[in-house]
């Protein structure tokens, strides 16, 4: 088939979700405005969501996947997915669907005039803590890289495949990915999307990983900005 978009699910340890999961895009494949594939990526699980997203590929055609041999973190997990991808345009969203498939419509509408979009949480359906650790933390990696971008932890972005696969591998990329569009001189811009509270599963994240260890990465980023390679071609032989 003539697949023009990859949605990456990124799974570690979510078998009360993966058949919610399923329906969802299923339903979203329906009335997708690019056609749309799916892309598990099991990060390690060690419940039964390994023997959950064989099944579902099993009867889903438009379902593919890949896994771990142990748990290497969402930024790996992204990366991997972005490694795989064959089609013109790569998606992400998390598998606790605390953000709706149905939204990347409303993100693949700017995807022609830019090279990432990506989706703000509007009404966030978390609790006190994980919201100001948030807040926080993207105010700082705000100061360090200037993407401009309110919520880049927000599970929901579309990427133009050819600057996804561009992105260099590091812990903590998912926080990242819009200043490294903007480091490849793309354009980026954020869309209000819907917000859900989490309905099974628990969290992978807790305070460290919100506040201390996003300032840890920015440091991480500030070195990788300085040595990053960029280059444009403007002429090739025979032509």
């Amino acid at each position: 088939m003539n697949y023009q978009f990859t949605i990456i699910v990124p799974v570690f340890n979510e078998e009360d979700n993966l058949i919610r999961v399923e329906q969802a895009l299923v339903d979203y494949i329906k009335i997708a405005n690019k056609k749309a594939k799916i892309l598990f990526v099991n990060d390690g699980s060690i419940d039964k969501s390994l023997e959950l997203i064989e099944n579902i590929c099993k009867r889903q055609p438009d379902f593919t996947f890949i896994s771990f041999d142990k748990n290497r973190g969402l930024s790996t997990a992204i990366k991997a997915g972005f490694d795989y991808v064959d089609t013109e345009l790569v998606g992400y969203i998390d598998s606790d669907l605390q953000t709706a498939p149905e939204d990347f419509n409303l993100l693949l509408e700017y995807i022609g005039e830019y090279d990432l979009v990506t989706g703000v949480r509007a009404n966030r359906k978390d609790g006190f803590v994980k919201n100001m650790s948030s807040t926080i933390a993207n105010s700082i990696r705000r100061a360090f890289t200037h993407d401009g971008m309110d919520d880049t932890g927000c599970p929901l972005k579309v990427i133009k495949t050819d600057y996804a696969k561009r992105i260099p591998m590091f812990n903590g990329l998912h926080r990242f990915l819009p200043a490294m569009i903007l480091l490849q001189k793309g354009k980026i811009i954020q869309i209000p999307v819907q917000h859900f509270p989490r309905i099974a599963g628990t969290a992978k994240f807790g305070l460290w990983n919100r506040l201390l260890g996003p300032l840890v990465d920015c440091f991480a980023y500030l070195w990788m900005k300085k040595k990053y390679i960029n280059y444009s071609v403007t002429k090739k032989d025979n032509e």
